[in-house]
């Protein structure tokens, strides 16, 4: 096992890994909360009973997408990378395509499924590493921003704190309900631990803030804690009965697929680069074992969809357990037996409301804005499509026009900047692609 994940070679040993992985699955546990919550639309009353999905079913998913994506990371890249639903591809899911758009899930689960099978061959063939090489890295970026405000977008209005206002569009909720306040209660404590440097802080503000729901009956005290794990059947294989439905094949659907195929396209990449520099991996701006690691979010994708999820992706609280030791694979697997033990204690999650998720939603979202302090703002040919990219995304409550827009005027601005050879070419095929999309499928 220690020659396996070249423990000598990396300067590492059983404990460090062991806790690196104890560390990202602390700083990601909060997913087996909210993907259910998120997937399942349960901040959306009166939701016909055929949109929304199964909470049991999507929580059991959930937790074994993720240890199979770990599993596959570790042994296969050796990665101290773990994988799960990602967050920015789960809204988009519930909220553009099956609120939104009022497309069932099922037909959902089978786009992602396809962009799955297409992310396995562009995989096997190298065209993804060199489709995600060809756009520009402030672009990016810019998409990884779009997300974290786009999802905090979406944790402020699950916590009451902005409202629909027929006047400005948003405003400032009811700051005295009872909920909303437990939803600045956990921003704040979240906000201080994390401040703290506490691994796993954002894991850690829920559990206080469901401590302090349920003093203030706020939230019921579950009646278990260890339980038997809810069948995944309701969801489980569901994904191949929207093949059998005509009105699976439509442009609405295809639109959807490449959504879901451009947004993990960078999701991915940027985080599987930002942990592999954080460990020390990068050597002459080339990433070994690229390949192996984009295979596994692939096959990782393809087995969410199955069992019944979003589009599993690497996710970037994979640093948190770098920064506690973790440089090898088998941290990955650490943090994948642990989410399969967490299987057998469901019952915990019926204390989890919206009012407990808002602050990692919000947090998480800070997260991913930092990434804006690497585009060089003073060049206003990259400022522009970069900036629009990420307000258009909560904007209009929409990842896919966010990076639509930002993909359109990227040519443009360097274009007219005298800058036309610096291009990527696959840069045009995205431009008249996303142009396409505004004609035919807004």
């Amino acid at each position: 096992m220690r020659k396996y994940f070249q423990f000598d070679e990396l300067g590492t040993n059983y404990r460090r890994e062991i806790m690196g992985g104890l560390t990202t699955f602390l700083a990601m546990a909060y997913i087996l909360v909210v993907n259910p919550i998120t997937l399942t639309l349960q901040d959306v009353p009166d939701l016909p009973d055929a949109l929304r999905m199964d909470y049991g079913a999507v929580f059991v998913a959930t937790a074994l997408s993720a240890a199979i994506g770990s599993i596959i990371m570790g042994l296969v890249a050796r990665y101290p990378l773990s994988l799960a639903p990602g967050l920015g591809l789960n809204a988009f899911f519930a909220y553009s395509v099956i609120l939104g758009s009022g497309i069932p899930w099922q037909h959902a689960l089978g786009a992602v499924f396809i962009s799955s099978i297409f992310f396995l061959i562009l995989t096997l063939t190298g065209l993804r590493e060199k489709l995600i090489n060809a756009i520009p890295i402030e672009l990016k970026y810019a998409v990884g921003a779009g997300i974290g405000l786009f999802i905090t977008f979406i944790g402020l209005q699950s916590a009451g704190i902005i409202v629909n206002n027929d006047a400005t569009l948003v405003g400032i909720g009811d700051l005295s309900n009872p909920n909303t306040l437990l939803s600045i209660f956990g921003i704040l404590v979240t906000v201080i631990l994390m401040t703290k440097g506490v691994k796993g802080g954002v894991f850690y503000g829920m559990v206080i803030t469901i401590i302090v729901g349920m003093i203030f009956t706020l939230i019921d005290v579950p009646t278990k804690v260890v339980d038997s794990v809810p069948s995944i059947a309701p969801t489980f294989g569901a994904v191949f009965s929207s093949f059998g439905d005509s009105s699976f094949y439509t442009a609405t659907m295809l639109g959807i697929i490449l959504t879901f195929l451009f947004v993990d396209f960078f999701d991915n990449a940027g985080t599987l680069v930002a942990v592999a520099n954080q460990a020390g991996f990068v050597k002459d701006n080339k990433l070994p074992r690229a390949g192996k690691a984009l295979l596994s979010d692939s096959i990782a994708s393809v087995s969410g969809s199955v069992l019944g999820t979003s589009t599993v992706t690497s996710f970037v609280e994979s640093s948190a357990g770098v920064a506690a030791g973790a440089r090898t694979g088998f941290a990955s697997l650490v943090t994948a037996g642990c989410f399969l033990l967490s299987l057998f204690f469901f019952p915990l999650l019926e204390v989890v409301t919206s009012a407990v998720t808002a602050p990692a939603l919000i947090i998480v979202g800070v997260l991913m804005v930092s990434s804006l302090g690497k585009i060089d703002w003073t060049k206003f040919e990259i400022a522009v499509p970069s900036f629009l990219t990420m307000v258009t995304m909560p904007l209009s409550y929409s990842i896919a026009t966010g990076i639509a827009v930002g993909f359109i005027f990227y040519p443009i601005t360097m274009i007219v900047k005298g800058k036309a050879k610096e291009i990527h070419p696959i840069m045009y095929f995205f431009f008249f692609i996303f142009l396409l999309y505004f004609i035919f499928l807004q």
